[in-house]
């Protein structure tokens, strides 16, 4: 049995991740951040009970601000494949805590990478790098592209990126870099673009909101599904040989293209409900991300199956069935809806 270590589990990626893992037979260890909270949403479905059975995935308290507690938990697990999807992703609110964002981000790359370097384990590694990194650099955008980060987050990944590759050639490590552009489903949190659009939409044709702020409308992104882009990850640590691949859709789409397929699917007419809110503008805006994914399609045979249109009715469907169950449960669940939207 292969065994597993992702940091970020708890995220969108890594609860699809762990999923494919363990429909593959591995042993799937995940880091999570203490906190008093519970933060388990996305992969509760997976756990199983260690005192009553012997799970597929155990989680460990760590974080990626604490080097100690990597090299304690690589040192005990022994992972063959490791996949760093640990990070403060929201690339607004990096504007707004740059040095948290860096350190979780970049230097925590180091220490993992680190952590690995200095226990001599030998594993395959995945980085997740983003297409945030290019920029303003003129799309499409593939591997060879000049990097042009334009927030603190997407300066922390150019950093985190370097690093496997400086890795991987410093010291033979099987490093792979996934230079994944935007991608969504139904598990996006809630403070993000796509995610923000298909739950205020849907919580308008119930009639629990009025209104929907957003900022910059023009913005172009190449969106995909998440479940697809994980795949690409695992594949790309089955390669002999460790390297860099691009994935995303080949297609780019506008943000206001997202808001009228959402609302129309829905039979609304956006322009009735959305508005411009300054606030939610970058200081350094990113205007045009489109990917180039032929190398991913050549060398590992990976293609995206979820289309645009696909993507967006599916997360509109499942932001509806939760608002509907919530609905059904009573007064006491309907406190919860009220004044959530944005």
């Amino acid at each position: 049995m292969r065994r597993a270590f992702v940091t970020g589990i708890t995220g969108q990626d890594g609860s699809y991740l762990a999923e494919l893992l363990l429909k593959k037979g591995y042993e799937v260890h995940g880091v999570k951040r203490r906190s008093s909270s519970f933060n388990t949403d996305r992969v509760n479905h997976l756990y199983e009970d260690q005192h009553e059975s012997n799970p597929g995935l155990v989680l460990h308290y760590g974080d990626l601000t604490d080097g100690s507690s990597l090299t304690h938990l690589l040192t005990k697990i022994q992972p063959d494949e490791v996949y760093n999807l640990g990070a403060q992703s929201h690339v607004r609110v990096s504007f707004d805590v740059p040095e948290y964002t860096a350190d979780s981000v970049a230097m925590g790359t180091l220490r993992l990478l680190e952590a690995i370097h200095q226990t001599g384990l030998a594993c395959r590694y995945y980085q997740a790098s983003s297409s945030e990194m290019y920029g303003s650099t003129p799309p499409p955008q593939n591997e060879t592209t000049i990097f042009h980060p334009r927030s603190p987050y997407a300066c922390a990944k150019v950093f985190g990126h370097q690093l496997a590759v400086n890795y991987r050639e410093s010291y033979g490590l099987h490093a792979s870099c996934g230079i994944l552009f935007n991608h969504e489903s139904p598990r996006r949190g809630e403070t993000f673009v796509t995610r923000k659009i298909t739950r205020a939409a849907s919580r308008i044709k119930l009639g629990l909101q009025d209104r929907l702020y957003l900022g910059n409308l023009d913005a172009r992104r190449d969106w995909g599904f998440a479940g697809d882009y994980v795949r690409a990850m695992w594949m790309m640590l089955q390669q002999d040989t460790p390297d860099d691949y691009v994935i995303g859709t080949g297609e780019s789409h506008s943000v206001r293209e997202f808001v009228e397929l959402t609302f129309s699917y829905l039979d609304l007419d956006w322009r009735k409900y959305v508005a411009i809110d300054p606030r939610y503008f970058r200081p350094a805006e990113v205007d045009f991300l489109h990917a180039d994914p032929s190398k991913a399609h050549r060398v590992l045979g990976w293609t995206p199956e979820v289309s645009f249109e696909e993507l967006v009715v599916m997360m509109v469907d499942a932001d509806l069935a939760e608002l509907n169950r919530t609905l059904k449960g009573g007064p006491e669940a309907m406190r919860s809806l009220v004044g959530v939207g944005d």
